[in-house]
């Protein structure tokens, strides 16, 4: 394993990072351990304009939250790259930044937006991929599973897009 590496992750609006680790603690954890059970760990911090220090912002820069949650009424999100329109009442793209030291405990990120997180919590979405993994060896097919589990089977009515990280130490 070489030395160290930093990994970054960075997000504006509400999909979501989650990285599995070992929660073995005899310091191996390898990653073709497929026994032991992972912990997620959920690396990002989702931007609705319903929470109230994104309401706030909002509010300070001349726009509204409405009864429903959303900016001007009309989107959930406080931050975003897209939606130009809305950038004039409080809607920005800065985002949210978070590094760790990679190590040998940590297998892989699960990035997903709001469709896939709505069927799916953080834990499952990890103990799934991890089933998958060790099944087909393809983070490809591993993910392709994951999302036509959260559309077909779960039902999800949102969009839904995943994109699958393994780390190979």
């Amino acid at each position: 394993f070489v030395d160290m590496f930093q990994v970054v992750v960075a997000n504006a609006g509400d999909a979501k990072a989650v990285l599995a680790r070992s929660t073995s603690t005899d310091g191996e954890g390898a990653v073709a351990d497929t026994k032991s059970p992972l912990k997620a760990i959920v690396l990002t911090r989702e931007h609705k304009a319903i929470f109230p220090q994104e309401r706030s912002r909002i509010q300070k820069a001349g726009g509204s939250v409405g009864p429903n949650g959303r900016l001007q009424g009309r989107i959930e999100v406080s931050r975003a790259l897209g939606d130009r329109h809305f950038k004039k009442v409080g809607l920005i793209a800065t985002p949210d930044v978070h590094s760790f030291e990679l190590t040998v405990k940590d297998h892989f990120i699960i990035l997903g937006c709001d469709g896939l997180w709505g069927v799916f919590g953080p834990s499952d979405a990890v103990e799934y991929v991890q089933k998958q993994l060790k099944e087909t060896s393809s983070a490809t097919l591993a993910v392709r599973r994951l999302v036509k589990e959260a559309v077909r089977e779960r039902r999800c009515k949102d969009n839904c897009t995943a994109v699958l990280i393994v780390f190979k130490h």
